[in-house]
């Protein structure tokens, strides 16, 4: 049999441990961090997820393979978009793709289930007013419904406003619901003006 380990067998002190002041125990060391180092080390810990986070969902261009990742179907829950097939997709794509920087489509798609889950286009408008100035039209921004609430319309119109502004653009612009209006908002946009529409289908 196994020797037994209770205190008749012990060799040890059976005396219940002190407790300084402090809530130390004598001959325990503890080990603890400054606070400043605590937070760098918390700081650290957020930014890394954070890098994460941005590299599953990083804003690119529209690429010819995106049909085959759900491009079309996330578009659908924006508006009317009819399906199309992949002949149309390819010829619209490099009909846009002619224009160069003045027309971009920008997804976003999930790097772990290869789907587009965000998309903005904006295009360069050249006008003769301000010097021969350009303005940008920001259009058919839509996130995933299962994927709202991660900041990835903020990155979609960040994207977009910015390469506006790499263009050359004095400002941009777009149209949105009033639902809409406080996420624009919050995307540094305001409100200006009245939208006038007149359809023909």
């Amino acid at each position: 049999m196994e020797a037994e380990t209770g205190p008749e067998n012990s060799d040890q002190d059976t005396t219940e441990p002190r407790t300084e002041a402090n809530g130390i125990t004598p001959g325990i060391e503890r080990w603890c961090l400054p606070k400043d180092q605590i937070y760098s080390c918390m700081t650290r810990m957020q930014n890394n997820s954070s890098l994460v986070v941005d590299k599953r969902f990083e804003v690119r261009r529209l690429e010819i393979s995106d049909y085959g990742k759900g491009f079309i179907d996330l578009l659908q829950q924006l508006t009317v978009c009819d399906s199309i097939t992949e002949e149309q997709f390819r010829e619209r794509f490099e009909e846009l793709n002619a224009y160069g920087d003045d027309h971009v489509i920008c997804v976003i798609e999930d790097g772990q289930s290869g789907k587009i889950i965000a998309t903005g286009s904006v295009f360069v408008e050249k006008k003769f007013l301000r010097n021969c100035g350009k303005v940008g039209h920001i259009e058919d921004v839509v996130v995933d419904s299962n994927a709202r609430g991660m900041q990835l319309g903020k990155k979609i119109v960040g994207f977009l406003t910015d390469h506006a502004r790499s263009r050359g653009c004095y400002k941009v612009i777009l149209d949105c619901s009033v639902e809409n209006r406080p996420f624009y908002e919050k995307c540094g946009f305001k409100q200006k003006e009245v939208q006038m529409i007149k359809y023909f289908i």
